[in-house]
């Protein structure tokens, strides 16, 4: 890849919004714990996770 200018979306009530790119590179176990470690950091910021939700699927 050699570069991305802005990366937005649509929504559906016509509003605008940025989208976070992420880009991993190495061999297949590199890789596989760097998607664990974003996929980990995703659930911890999303909004609406409880600590029930936490406790019973966060590893």
């Amino acid at each position: 890849m050699q570069g991305l200018d802005g990366a937005t979306i649509t929504l559906a009530d016509g509003t605008t919004a940025g989208v976070t790119l992420h880009t991993f590179d190495g061999t297949i176990p590199q890789l596989r714990r760097s998607l664990d470690r974003s996929l980990d950091a995703f659930f911890d910021l999303l909004p609406g996770a409880d600590d029930e939700d936490l406790d019973r699927f966060a590893d």
